[in-house]
């Protein structure tokens, strides 16, 4: 006949190693991870929301790299005219004194072809990301404006900001390749009016270009800030507290050591109550 006997105190003591390696498991999982909810078995609703917000901030990044960039392309834009507008300023002047005549106005006139020949340089060589916001076409393929992306929309598409071009390149405000001729103090006092009209409209372009560009700075500011608030969030909802984390872990190790310890008691107790006998 066989006897079988069960071993009460060892069963039980059984029991608790296993659901002390569980937790232990789960605790250094989150530990490396960093995070408590790493799966949707974790916390269904919170590995659903903090998906959602990621997502969330994946579309930020991506605008703040688009902001980035167009605020870079007018900055460059708004550089340039200004420095046409201080070229401008200078034709001015010389103009003002060749209409005195007092000087040779071959001289006054050869200069002012120079620095039409400079600005009309600076116009060509404003492009940023192949894109120049000083000239008719944008883009090369007719574009009239810059398109910069601002924004994520509720509905899940994005929201932009426009910068049209200021065009010195064929607007009939700034036709100065067309400028008059100095030949004489008539010519000069003509030619001063003209370069009025440019440097009025240069300096109205660069205010504009500028203003943009503080639009896209301020937007890329208030985009950086929110992505770092949903990025809180989400932190909030599911990363692990290391100071917490590691007070478990060392609880549960020593709950596994006194588990180890019950059980070699519970497997100890059948012999000694044999040797009783």
């Amino acid at each position: 006949m066989i006897n079988l006997q069960n071993n009460s105190g060892a069963m039980v003591a059984l029991q608790t190693p296993g659901g002390v390696s569980s937790q232990l498991d789960t605790v250094q999982t989150s530990m490396s991870t960093g995070k408590e909810v790493n799966t949707a078995q974790d916390n269904a609703a919170l590995w659903a929301i903090s998906e959602l917000m990621d997502s969330d901030v994946s579309g930020l990044r991506s605008v703040l790299d688009s902001l980035s960039l167009g605020e870079s392309t007018v900055a460059v834009a708004s550089a340039r005219a200004e420095q046409i507008t201080d070229i401008l300023t200078e034709m001015r002047s010389l103009t003002a004194i060749s209409a005195s005549g007092m000087e040779d106005n071959r001289k006054f006139e050869a200069a002012l072809s120079q620095k039409t020949e400079q600005i009309n340089s600076i116009i060509s060589s404003s492009s940023f990301n192949g894109l120049n916001l000083l000239k008719t076409d944008v883009d090369g393929n007719g574009g009239k404006a810059l398109t910069v992306p601002s924004a994520l929309s509720a509905a899940g598409g994005l929201i932009t900001l426009s910068v049209d071009s200021v065009d010195f390149e064929g607007s009939p405000q700034f036709d100065i390749g067309h400028r008059t001729a100095i030949t004489d103090s008539a010519s000069a006092l003509t030619a001063l009016g003209e370069i009025e009209g440019f440097l009025a409209y240069a300096i109205g372009s660069s205010a504009a270009l500028g203003a943009s560009a503080s639009g896209i700075a301020e937007q890329y500011q208030f985009a950086g800030k929110l992505s770092d608030a949903i990025t809180r969030g989400v932190s909030s909802m599911i990363d692990t507290s290391m100071e917490e984390a590691a007070a478990k872990l060392l609880a549960l190790q020593a709950q596994q050591q006194l588990s180890s310890v019950t059980l070699s008691i519970g497997n100890a107790m059948p012999d000694t109550l044999h040797n009783l006998h």
